[in-house]
């Protein structure tokens, strides 16, 4: 079976691999080179360096419309997609021989979009999975090939489960591809679809007025970006580690009720949320007791607005 892939972060690594294992890669397709870091030079996103160093050859177009897109992908029996970034064109869809399809890390039809994993941990969802679909010209619409589920732990955070997320995902596509022109093709109920949109950096912003729960399971389900931030005395700060207490307090949202070695209560929704680790903007990241000692906090205070 002739595959060619299209994917670009390092999420597509496993099923890249998989792409190899279980037939012949002719081809890796990914985004253009972006710069990377204080350089600012130009980097391969990490399915380059991996095809480079493989000698499997490697497109990064530009644009992927107006036949692009398309004319890459004639003559393979079928194009494997994960995490590639960019809307895959009607005539891009149809040119291999059976399609194309997508390893999603959600179970679909729920969290259809850019950022599964990381909606799944915020929204505190207990389990979620991986799906191999049929692409067509929707937002993750197309028909369920094949699903596996994962259980989401108590203390996951995105990034951890986005890496659970790709070796399951290479997996069932190594169940998938070989029998490919015999699974059932399962239409989604749209009825019941969610959304998972890109991360901004507003979503990472602390709203108090939720419960402990719901802000420590976006503080980890927005890990490693946008993080979870709120502010003092105008400053950014970041909350790198905290944990809900079975504690409640009726204090308006965002006061702090105790500071010390060992934390900083702060008051949330009828429930408390102790601050474990803190970096004030230009600070380095710090636990709460070191935190106390070059930033003074008083019970009564507020973070946020």
């Amino acid at each position: 079976m002739r595959i060619a892939f299209l994917g670009t972060p390092e999420f597509a690594l496993p099923v890249v691999e998989a792409c190899a294992a279980a037939g012949e890669l002719w081809l890796v397709v990914a985004q253009p080179d972006r710069p990377v870091g204080r350089s600012g030079l130009p980097q391969p996103p990490a399915t380059v360096r991996w095809a480079r160093a493989r000698g499997v050859p490697v497109q990064q177009p530009e644009r992927v419309k107006q036949g692009r897109l398309a004319a890459l992908l004639q003559g393979f029996d079928v194009a494997v997609v994960a995490a590639y970034g960019r809307i895959v064109p009607p005539d891009a869809l149809a040119a291999p021989r059976l399609g194309c399809i997508n390893v999603h890390a959600s179970l679909l039809p729920e969290l259809r979009g850019a950022a599964p994993a990381q909606w799944a941990v915020a929204r505190r969802y207990r389990e979620t999975g991986v799906t191999i679909m049929q692409m067509d010209e929707g937002l993750d619409t197309g028909d369920i090939l094949l699903q596996r589920k994962l259980r989401i732990a108590p203390d996951e955070t995105g990034e951890s489960l986005l890496g659970k997320l790709s070796a399951l995902g290479a997996h069932a596509l190594l169940e998938a591809l070989p029998q490919l022109e015999k699974l059932p093709r399962t239409p989604q109920d749209h009825s019941k679809a969610t959304l998972a949109p890109i991360l901004t950096r507003d979503d990472g912003k602390v709203d108090f007025g939720r419960t402990a729960d719901e802000c420590d399971a976006r503080r980890r389900g927005f890990t490693p970006w946008p993080g979870a931030w709120t502010t003092l005395r105008g400053h950014v700060l970041k909350i790198h580690a905290a944990e809900p207490i079975l504690q409640s307090a009726n204090q308006p949202p965002g006061e702090i009720l105790k500071a010390g070695q060992d934390g900083i209560w702060v008051a949330c929704a009828g429930s408390v949320w102790r601050l474990l680790e803190l970096q004030l903007e230009g600070k380095k990241r710090l636990a709460a007791g070191p935190f106390l000692s070059g930033t003074r906090l008083a019970i009564g205070d507020r973070f946020g607005s």
